[in-house]
């Protein structure tokens, strides 16, 4: 598939994602787009290499929560208990 563009539709099942984790992905700037006029176009290397760099290559969560979300919700919980009342 070198030099082949492919729509969100044919990335997704590449990928083993959703086509609406793929739009979220390249909204957010994570994922590298090449727009064809209107028309969302990837290349897999690209997008491939990007998710490594973004640490997203292997361990992608269903839930859509990132690593980086699951850690601030345990500091977050942490703090709480912190000023939970003592029974």
């Amino acid at each position: 598939m070198k030099g082949a563009l492919l729509t969100v539709k044919e990335l997704a099942p590449e990928l083993r994602m959703s086509v609406k984790s793929i739009q979220r992905a390249y909204r957010k700037g994570d994922i590298p787009v090449e727009w064809v006029c209107r028309m969302a176009r990837f290349d897999l290397d690209k997008v491939r290499l990007a998710m490594e760099r973004n640490g997203q290559g292997c361990v992608l969560r269903l839930n859509g929560n990132s690593a980086n979300d699951v850690r601030d919700r345990r500091q977050s919980t942490a703090s709480r208990q912190e000023n939970a009342p003592v029974w």
